[in-house]
């Protein structure tokens, strides 16, 4: 038995504490500084998460954020980060406030993501291990999660595949064995480069498929475009999957990554209806990205526009349309506020 703390009480972070609990370990949430009203309410409600819409096992024991440092310094194997990516720097911050000059538990990120700094690439591990290196923290071993799996699946054990990633096969084969269950199942890979940038990037794809039903044709009925757009959306991840190979090589990592959990895998549960999924339906429909945003999806996260507006500069310096002219599109329709247009002579 292991003792995880899992930092977060969002539907992610609180869904993985299931298959750690079924695994006999001694798992603890604490929530952020901004949770603290959710969790008391959460508790009130006996145990029932609203963005799961069901109740968590009362053994998985969730803390306000003024247990966090209690929590975290009672000697922790692992630390599992259920925050969002803009919660990467917060993070870092307690972590080296708590761990500064001493051993910090073995990191497991669950965050998908990927930013620019000094006009390079930066995964969201590498970006943890250099703020924690920034402030006085060196030496550390972080691991991500990738893969196909939905919160609210997780939480009601249903049958679910994820690949743990570490560039050090061992911890990653080691993590895979320690949260493995009967629904859960864990894979691993020392492709960590792989794993990151294809959970990342599948976000601007799936919105990309996401529009297929406004994008098969603009002279049919809504009712044939509803029974006829499957045409339309396999040809669009056909050519996800073919940019997605490209840029994951470009980042270093493994072209098979791509048609494995982190990426093919990904991107169908991503296309099959969630944020991404629909903000895209909206784009392809004719709306712009504000136009969407505003009137369609004002206070919901859309991962695959965030990821587009942070990544555009660098995307357009490194590829040209012949390349990448799905992303291309994608992105310059959300950066540039217009009604999406693709280049469907350059698929490839």
């Amino acid at each position: 038995m292991s003792k995880i703390v899992i930092i977060g009480a969002g539907a992610m972070g609180t869904a993985f504490a299931l298959p750690c609990l079924d695994n006999n370990h001694d798992v603890n949430i604490v929530g952020t500084h901004l949770e603290n009203e959710t969790i008391d309410q959460f508790k009130k409600d006996d145990n029932f998460h609203p963005g799961l819409n069901t109740n968590i096992p009362k053994e998985i024991n969730i803390l306000r954020f003024e247990k966090f440092d209690e929590i975290l310094k009672s000697n922790v194997d692992l630390v599992v980060l259920g925050i969002s990516s803009k919660g990467i720097e917060w993070v870092a911050d307690q972590l080296s406030r708590l761990f500064k000059g001493n051993k910090i538990p073995n990191l497991l990120l669950l965050t998908k993501g990927l930013s620019i700094h000094k006009n390079n690439y930066e995964l969201l591990v590498d970006k943890l291990k250099r703020l924690l290196a920034d402030r006085g923290i060196s030496k550390t071993n972080i691991s991500a999660v990738g893969g196909p799996c939905l919160a609210t699946g997780l939480a009601n054990r249903v049958h679910s595949s994820v690949v743990i990633a570490n560039k050090d096969i061992k911890t990653a084969k080691k993590l895979a064995g320690m949260l493995n269950t009967y629904y859960y199942h864990t894979s691993y890979s020392d492709d960590l480069n792989g794993v990151e940038v294809s959970a990342a990037i599948k976000n601007i794809f799936s919105m990309a498929v996401g529009a297929a039903k406004g994008l098969c044709s603009k002279n049919i009925s809504e009712e044939v475009r509803e029974k006829n757009y499957l045409n339309t959306a396999s040809a669009l991840i056909k050519q996800s999957i073919h940019e997605m190979e490209i840029f994951v090589e470009h980042l270093k990592g493994k072209k098979e990554t791509v048609k494995g959990l982190a990426g093919l895998g990904d991107l169908y549960v991503s296309s099959g209806g969630g944020r991404n999924a629909k903000m895209g339906a909206y784009i392809g429909e004719g709306l712009t990205f504000t136009e969407a945003k505003k009137t369609k999806m004002e206070k919901v996260t859309v991962e695959g526009a965030d990821l587009a507006k942070e990544i555009a500069k660098k995307v357009k310096e490194d590829f040209n349309e012949k390349q990448l002219p799905l992303m291309l599109g994608m992105i310059n329709a959300i950066v540039e506020d217009k009604k999406l247009e693709l280049n469907w002579e350059a698929f490839r």
